[in-house]
């Protein structure tokens, strides 16, 4: 995994990416070291991947089971078009593992915190890649254990 301090975001934008765990999950990322982010066909998401940067921190969300934050991935290459899409107007990035949280935050957690309530992760939560703030980052990672 790459080594990253995921408590400073300075000069990084932060994200939450979900993925279905029995499709492609934490587990598989890492056994690959580096994994191609596709298949997000939805608009909002998709500018989000466009806004990614190198060196951009993101939340590994499990979705439809296990519904929790488990690791943090970093985007190693930003501006892709999409593989899966012949017409070429959809985007994705490359990602990496930095590391699994050493507690993984729920949703159900998430939705008990009331300084998480604006979290895209809550107000849009159907989005498969949503914005974090630096106060949500920091207060997710407090949550999962990381100092």
């Amino acid at each position: 995994m790459t080594k990253i301090n995921i408590a400073d975001t300075a000069g990084r934008n932060l994200w939450l990416m979900k993925s279905e765990p029995d499709v492609y999950g934490w587990d598989d990322l890492v056994a690959e070291g580096e994994g191609t982010w596709d298949g997000v066909r939805n608009h909002l998401a998709a500018r989000n991947l466009r806004s990614m940067q190198p060196g951009d921190l993101a939340f590994f969300y499990h979705s439809n089971i296990g519904v929790e934050i488990v690791g943090v991935i970093t985007i190693s290459v930003g501006g892709l078009t999409d593989p899966t899409d012949p017409e070429g107007k959809w985007a994705a990035v490359k990602v990496k593992p930095v590391e699994k949280l050493p507690h993984t935050v729920t949703l159900k957690q998430v939705k008990a915190t009331p300084e998480l309530a604006e979290m895209d992760l809550i107000r849009l939560s159907r989005l498969s890649v949503g914005a974090v703030r630096p106060e949500e980052w920091a207060l997710i990672l407090k949550m999962a254990g990381v100092n």
